[in-house]
């Protein structure tokens, strides 16, 4: 179920179900009457973590797959040492 932008009043009445399932599920469902905004339909207990909370207000999409599907990065090209070797000496150089 995506977040819609927004639904008009005539849409809330229709279809109020679904858009309750929306707000129980943790959704904030913006409503507008001939376009203005006139109300949001929230959740009855606020989501318990800040992410949550981001997420129920449309301020966060959190991620989705796995990072270790990703492939490795590519080998240093001949000659060239790779980074993170480069970057470990800088850090190593600082330390001190």
């Amino acid at each position: 179920m995506s977040q819609p932008e927004s639904i008009g009043i005539r849409e809330l009445r229709q279809h109020a179900s679904r858009y309750v399932a929306m707000a129980k599920a943790g959704k904030r469902v913006p409503v507008t009457e001939r376009g203005k905004l006139v109300a949001y339909l929230v959740p009855a207990e606020e989501p318990g973590s800040i992410l949550d909370r981001l997420e129920a207000a449309g301020q966060l999409r959190r991620a989705t797959g796995n990072l270790m599907d990703h492939l490795p990065p590519p080998p240093a090209p001949p000659g060239a040492r790779p980074l993170s070797e480069v970057l470990q000496e800088m850090r190593d150089e600082e330390r001190y």
